[in-house]
């Protein structure tokens, strides 16, 4: 009952502290965006005259960043055409895809027609806030188009915050605090932050690799996880080492990807929902068959990820939680002025899964943890120290850890468990009731005119 309770009392404190500092963070998008100190920056004025190049320029660097950056196509098309309408062009057309955008701008008697695929790798926290205050500026006209590409430009040119060295010490950190909330003995735990030096170190080199090998290098390090794991269990370690197989493989696990796939396809967005689901899919095939490859090099027949040896107390998954959030802020090169929110969001998250679960059992739970972050993080954005939407719900969101559940079922079905039926449609279920979950708290979001997801 010592778990439940303090995810009561997580809530009460959150709630407390949102209701205490929004009075003073309601600000409109514009004053945001001035304050965000963009240099250079341009306001575009009514009496300006309307260049199709100029703003198809904008749209196609602020659609390709916002890509990469992980926007939903929904979002993505939104703020285009913001930009369009407020540089003159109300009846531009935008056409985004998980990879692409294709943008029309019309207006005035120009037309300016233009595609751009989106760009490698992901971007930073540090980054995607960035672009977040670059979109407010570009969407309300504080930032003319020419700033605006301008400012994407230096955003791609950013630096991490943090060294290579306290990235991978972060990512090994971010594995074991991992390993804690799956439910690992301290076996597991160490094991797991040894695991995620390598892997960590793994994924700071990959960044340097072209895409195209991309596959390789995932199924490389879920083939090395295991059977490190794999060696161990023979060697009578024990159940309590198997959560350090998921954990360190976090990043690569394609939770917030399928999960996006279901919210595009039920608001209409076929072509990018499929597509991202298929990715995603993908994805996990290949996280899959490393891991049964290495079951069977190493003879391990079975996986029964759904034994859970004893917790290491009733208190220690809420100290991982605060591991997990310093964790990956180090990693992913976080604003540092952030921390203390994506604590807060994090907390929350945990803490409505926590007592969801008490309540409703484990899909619902991802449902309720879903709609209590989604318009949290909303609002932590429009605290003058908050960091974008995305950059707070993203660790938040793999908390809810479906790509987990995703992983196991594929491995089940890959080794020929007659379990994976069952895995699967847990799977699915669960992706479904986050989506429903992120969409009915953006129906909140929404209110708040700060775009989220």
């Amino acid at each position: 009952m010592i778990s439940p309770l303090i995810a009561a009392g997580v809530l009460v404190i959150a709630t407390v502290i949102l209701m205490t500092v929004r009075p003073r963070a309601v600000r409109d998008i514009a004053i945001s965006a001035r304050a965000a100190t963009i240099t250079g920056a341009m306001p575009v004025t009514p009496t300006d005259e309307p260049d199709a190049a100029a703003a198809l320029a904008a749209s196609e660097a602020m659609g390709s960043a916002m890509i990469q950056a992980g926007y939903s196509v929904e979002t993505v098309q939104e703020v285009l055409s913001d930009i369009a309408r407020v540089n003159g062009l109300p009846d531009s057309q935008v056409l985004v895809f998980p990879n692409a955008v294709l943008v029309s701008a019309r207006g005035g008697g120009q037309h300016q027609t233009g595609a751009v695929a989106g760009s490698d790798g992901q971007l930073l926290f540090s980054q995607i806030d960035e672009v977040q205050k670059t979109v407010d500026a570009a969407r309300t006209g504080v930032m003319d188009p020419r700033s605006t590409v301008e400012r994407i430009d230096r955003i791609r040119q950013m630096a991490p915050r943090y060294g290579p060295v306290l990235r991978v010490l972060g990512y090994a950190c971010l594995s074991a605090a991992l390993c804690v909330l799956l439910g690992a003995t301290w076996a597991g735990v160490s094991l797991a932050a040894a695991l995620g030096l390598v892997v960590g170190a793994a994924l700071l080199v990959s960044e340097r690799v072209p895409r195209r090998y991309g596959a390789l290098i995932t199924v490389a390090i879920a083939f090395f996880v295991a059977v490190v794991v794999f060696l161990l269990l023979r060697a009578g370690w024990g159940s309590g080492i198997l959560a350090a197989l998921l954990a360190p493989l976090v990043v690569l696990l394609p939770g917030a990807l399928l999960t996006t796939a279901v919210l595009e396809l039920s608001m209409g967005h076929m072509i990018s929902g499929a597509g991202r689901a298929a990715a995603g899919g993908m994805q996990l095939i290949l996280l899959g068959a490393g891991i049964v490859t290495a079951g069977a090099v190493v003879g391990v027949p079975d996986l029964d990820f759904s034994e859970r040896p004893g917790l290491l107390g009733p208190v220690a998954p809420w100290i991982a939680v605060a591991v997990y959030g310093v964790a990956i802020s180090v990693h992913r090169s976080a604003p540092p002025r952030s921390l203390g929110w994506m604590l807060l969001v994090l907390y929350v998250a945990y803490a409505a899964q926590v007592l969801g679960d008490l309540l409703v059992g484990g899909v619902l739970s991802a449902f309720i943890g879903a709609l209590c972050v989604t318009p949290v993080t909303a609002l932590v954005a429009r605290q003058p120290s908050g960091p974008a939407a995305l950059v707070s719900f993203t660790p938040a969101f793999w908390l809810l850890v479906p790509g987990a559940l995703g992983l196991v079922s594929v491995a089940d079905a890959l080794g020929g468990d007659s379990a994976a039926a069952a895995s699967l449609i847990a799977t699915v279920t669960t992706m479904v009731a986050i989506a429903l979950g992120v969409l009915a708290g953006s129906s909140l979001s929404n209110r708040m005119r700060r775009p989220a997801l």
